[in-house]
């Protein structure tokens, strides 16, 4: 009987349009009386219905008799074989399954089609999925509006040739990825690369003309950056080895310490570290416990860890490759201790041996970054000679004086740690482009990848508004990002001694939002690229792996943001010095009675697309809450200090409106700054493009923090409805572009080679597969 009335069907020329209706209506759900009645009433509008066909279509209209599995499989493939080609809409495939359907007979579809919502992507799915056609992999992109080269240019600046030159080296036989390789053997490959780039007199850039060096350091920390396009692990073993080693001694050493050491770290002819955290002291630096104690009878510094939490631990270069340290601790002569200081130290000879007096323990395997060989060092009682105390701030004579120009401890203390502030703008420089890479290689994978229906044929995952919620306003912090962090370098490049607090207080901000941005980037572009986003042979993994430590690195990012707080609390108190609580709360009382700035309300209201979308806007909301949020926590700090509150515990008790305050700023500031770019650009599709990306980068920061506006009255839910809808037409705006802002970043193909990022993919990787056992 099924054999019969599945011919009856399809042999019945009469029946043909209506068959894609039949086969949607039982492949969705088992049918009910209604819905069958109302399948037969399309049939009163061809052209021609007899008895037969009309009994016919009766056997196909009973909810007590569905079609089986075999009969609804046949069924779609007779409406398959029918088609010339694949239509996209319900409709569509009615009237191809013959040509003299009737006009009737397609409206009445239609209106079928729009009560059942049926859709033409689920239509096109359901017929035509399975077909054996193989999958498309190529780029099907509009031209773009603008010229990705354009953008390039600004987006690198005066500091193009750096970008070149980075790119050039890394183009080298010797750059090519692996994965699956042991831990020494990523150590072995890191140290050749690192070699590589001595060689290129990359090490040179920073150091002073007087050793043969450009004198250059944002030049330096542009490199830095732009090596993270290829692999972290090389960014923090070459920051370890140039920036932190090289910049402690060529910061807080005189030039006799510059003329002995600063060209052989260069030349890598001198491998070394920089201890300064200890086990028992991250965060805490001027509470370290390990001492150096100068001896006068043998001119030289005792050095000695003298408990298990004073070992120095996550040292770069100290476990394998490392022979001299600049070792952070607590100066003692005379019976003073005078507090941190730094010295260099020798920790193994020439040949790779350790000294007496120091123990070495390899920190191990780690979550990312195993080709950096950190390690944790103890010192017992290892003598250090006089003249490797960096004494750009403090020297101790022959007799044990001490002396600095600098006589209070507090200060000299971060005037010394002030001067190793460009680590941390590294850090935060590279933690953009790793998450730019990350963009890059999803973004180019959801212009690849179709699934599912619409239009004529699979969608790009990348069309579907999910996905670029995802991607798109990740995209667009990366930009905002970006130029905070070039702001930052200028302003370090001309700091003088008035504005150098302020830079740091900055670069804790810029350092904690561009690595947690690094973190959310990289996980949003490793989930839109679904399972192949967890290969390592697409790179976005490993990315995300080796970039979560940058949370913590140069210092971790929660106690980075308090101190940004505080730092700006006391500017607005006026009169707050580190210590001096009490000064400080003196002066909050005085200035946190009338500062909170009221909303305006008919700005509250307001919803008009130009006005959400205006620069103006954006820059007086975010502005309006930093500060207010800034006033609330001085209140709330002087009402408990009004109640006898210790004021260390004041501050402890606030401490998530402190990050809610940090967190403001921050996206304040990197909303100013990008807006600045964009305003001094000339007109043309450029701009356009970058005005896109400030928008969604500007109002996406806004909209995600709706319950503050929202509680605090400057947003009524109107408001609120609105930027949500402007947020996704704007996705909607860059989506064809997509492709040309990431082809701005001009990330090499060799560096950007993940199979999934390239068009047909499938079958094809470009990087090495070594087994895990290889040593």
């Amino acid at each position: 009987m099924t054999d019969n009335r599945l011919s009856s069907l399809l042999d019945n020329e009469q029946l043909q349009p209506l068959l894609p209706v039949l086969y949607i209506a039982w492949a969705d759900v088992e049918l009910n009386e209604p819905e069958c009645e109302r399948i037969s009433e399309l049939s009163s509008a061809l052209p021609e219905m007899d008895d037969e066909s009309r009994a016919t279509l009766d056997t196909w209209l009973k909810p007590d008799k569905p079609p089986t599995a075999t009969e609804l499989s046949a069924l779609r493939r007779h409406i398959r074989e029918q088609m010339k080609q694949h239509k996209p809409t319900l409709v569509a495939m009615c009237a191809a399954m013959k040509a003299d359907c009737g006009e009737k007979l397609t409206a009445a579809v239609a209106a079928y089609e729009q009560e059942h919502y049926i859709s033409g992507a689920g239509v096109y799915a359901e017929i035509f999925s399975h077909v054996e056609e193989p999958v498309q992999q190529d780029f099907a992109e509009p031209s773009p509006s603008f010229q990705a080269e354009d953008l390039q240019a600004v987006l690198e600046g005066d500091y193009a040739s750096e970008w070149a030159a980075v790119r050039r080296i890394l183009g080298a036989e010797s750059f090519a990825y692996s994965f699956g390789e042991s831990s020494e053997s990523q150590r072995k490959a890191v140290l050749d690369w690192l070699k590589h780039l001595a060689s290129e007199k990359m090490g040179l850039v920073m150091m002073p003309e007087s050793v043969g060096g450009k004198d250059d350091m944002p030049a330096f920390i542009h490199m830095f950056a732009a090596l993270a396009m290829f692999d972290l692990s090389l960014v923090v073993k070459f920051g370890v080895q140039f920036g932190l080693f090289g910049g402690s001694i060529l910061f807080l050493g005189s030039e006799r310490h510059h003329k002995k050491y600063l060209a052989d770290i260069a030349s890598l002819k001198r491998l070394g570290g920089f201890a300064m955290s200890e086990s028992g002291h991250g965060s805490n630096v001027r509470e370290l416990e390990t001492t150096a104690t100068y001896d006068p009878e043998s001119g030289s510094f005792v050095l000695n860890s003298p408990t298990i939490s004073s070992r120095k631990e996550w040292i770069g270069n100290a476990a394998r490759d490392g022979r001299t340290m600049t070792v952070f601790a607590q100066l003692e002569t005379g019976g003073e201790q005078y507090g941190v200081h730094a010295f260099v130290v020798d920790i193994r000879d020439d040949d790779g041996a350790l000294l007496d007096g120091v123990r070495v323990e390899d920190c191990g395997h780690k979550m990312g970054l195993n080709g950096v060989d950190n390690g944790r060092l103890y010192f017992d009682q290892v003598k250090v000679p006089r003249d490797n105390l960096l004494d750009r701030y403090a020297s101790v004579s022959t007799d044990g004086a001490y002396d600095s120009p600098i006589p209070g401890e507090n200060k000299r203390f971060f005037t010394m740690l002030g001067t190793l502030v460009g680590g941390r703008i590294s850090v935060a420089a590279a933690s953009v482009v790793a998450a730019r890479k990350s963009l890059a290689i999803a973004v180019r994978y959801g212009a690849l990848r179709r699934q599912f229906g619409g239009g004529d044929g699979d969608m790009t995952i990348l069309d579907y508004t999910t996905h670029q919620l995802r991607l798109f306003p990740a995209l667009a912090h990366n930009f905002a990002l970006h130029f905070a962090v070039e702001d930052l370098i200028q302003q370090f490049r001309h700091r003088t001694p008035d504005t150098s607090r302020d830079i740091e207080t900055l670069a804790a901000g810029i350092k904690a939002m561009a690595s947690w941005h690094a973190i959310s980037a990289t996980q949003a572009a490793r989930e839109c690229c679904g399972g192949q986003g967890f290969l390592s042979e697409n790179q976005i993994s490993i990315i995300r792996r080796d970039v979560d430590v940058f949370a913590t690195f140069e210092g971790d990012n929660t106690v980075l943001m308090q101190l940004l707080a505080k730092n700006n609390l006391a500017n607005y108190a006026k009169g707050f010095e580190q210590d001096l609580v009490l000064t400080f709360v003196r002066e909050l009382t005085r200035k946190a009675k009338t500062e909170l700035l009221e909303g305006n309300p008919l700005i509250a209201r307001k919803t008009d697309d130009d006005h959400l979308r205006d620069a103006d806007f954006h820059r007086d909301i975010l502005s309006l809450r930093a500060h207010n949020l800034l006033v609330s926590a001085a209140r709330r700090i002087r009402k408990r200090i009004d109640n006898d509150v210790d004021p260390f515990l004041a501050f402890n008790q606030i401490q998530d409106h402190l990050m809610s305050y940090a967190t403001a700023e921050m996206e304040r500031h990197i909303a100013e700054q990008f807006f600045t770019i964009v305003d001094a650009m000339s007109e043309g599709p450029a701009r356009d493009a970058l005005e896109k990306m400030r928008q969604l980068s500007a109002i996406d920061a806004i909209y995600s923090d709706s319950a503050w506006f929202l509680d605090n009255g400057y947003f009524q839910p109107e408001k609120h409805r609105a930027l949500r809808k402007v947020r996704i037409r704007l996705l909607a705006e860059i989506r064809p572009d997509a492709l040309a802002y990431v082809e701005s970043f001009a990330i090499p193909d060799g560096c950007l080679s993940a199979p999934i990022a390239f068009e047909d993919y499938i079958g094809k990787s470009p990087l090495k597969q070594v087994d895990a056992t290889e040593s």
